[in-house]
């Protein structure tokens, strides 16, 4: 089965703006190439089929309107069912969705589909984990976020699925805020040089928030009134002077931990201890790890 043309026209009424059609089409014409030839040498053009996708692990799903659009771009008559929603916690065994239609379609979209699944339901199941973690951190107020540490191209999917585990988004691009690296650092002359160009360009709805590597920075972001602190690559000591000199002095000030931070658990829950507001992981992209699930076919 080779992909529909272009200019069909399907219908996907109901499906969030994250649940990119194109990307959808592109992933498929990927696997597809000029046809899936194991498929058409086997399998009569007018077999039918059903089956269940499930899952061989517990966690957090996310990305099964994804998958449900992936099946129905190849072919719009295939019937999908979503057995649970997305930022559903599901036990190892648990049915996510029944399929059934044309079976050349199913098995042509199948990996695709699963792809998607599987890459989305690893992130939100990590974030689920994470956010577990600094639950209970007696005093903490701390939340889990990510970072633009995502695969090209599907950034959108990606956040989406932290939020199905629970934890929140940081910048979806460069456009969302100002936040001034180290790079940024050493480009513009310092901590009071780059936050005062940014002040006077930034709109007033933008929060400017600084990275900080050393108490000097800290103490430079909080003397010319940025927004946010950004404590990067600390120990857990140095975050709670720093934390503490934060509250003392600018009690508004958003103070954010990022760095050699990761997702054990007790790292994560000593960070959350320090009282920051914000810890933001890469790792919940970059690092995450693929959820298993199949698409089984009924005898």
């Amino acid at each position: 089965m080779s992909m529909p043309e272009h200019d069909e026209t399907i219908s996907f009424a109901g499906f969030d703006p994250v649940f990119d059609v194109e990307l959808a089409r592109r992933a498929l014409a990927e696997d597809i190439g000029r046809g899936d030839v194991t498929t058409e040498a086997t399998i009569p053009t007018n077999a039918q089929a059903s089956g269940r996708i499930v899952t061989r692990q517990g966690g957090v799903i996310a990305g099964l309107p994804m998958a449900a659009l992936v099946f129905r771009l190849l072919d719009p008559q295939v019937g999908v069912r979503l057995v649970v929603p997305d930022g559903t916690q599901v036990e190892a065994g648990a049915t996510l969705a029944t399929v059934q239609g044309n079976a050349r379609a199913l098995l042509t979209a199948e990996r695709t589909a699963l792809n998607f699944l599987g890459r989305l339901s690893g992130i939100a199941a990590l974030a689920a984990q994470c956010v577990a973690a600094i639950k209970d951190v007696p005093g903490s107020r701390a939340v889990i976020v990510d970072t633009r540490k995502t695969t090209p191209g599907l950034r959108a999917l990606e956040k989406y699925a932290v939020r199905m585990g629970g934890a929140r988004n940081h910048r979806s691009g460069l456009d969302d805020g100002v936040l001034i690296k180290d790079n940024h650092l050493a480009a513009a002359g310092g901590v009071t040089a780059a936050v005062l160009r940014a002040r006077a360009t930034a709109g007033h709805l933008l929060r400017i928030e600084v990275e900080c590597e050393t108490e000097e920075q800290v103490r430079e972001a909080l003397d010319v009134g940025a927004d946010a602190i950004l404590l990067d690559n600390m120990s857990i000591e140095r975050m709670h002077a720093n934390v503490a000199m934060i509250r003392e002095r600018a009690p508004q000030t958003i103070i954010e931990a990022s760095g050699g931070i990761g997702t054990d658990r007790a790292k994560l829950a000593a960070v959350a201890s320090t009282g920051v507001d914000l810890i933001s992981l890469g790792a919940l992209t970059h690092s995450a790890p693929n959820f298993d699930v199949s698409l089984e076919f009924d005898e």
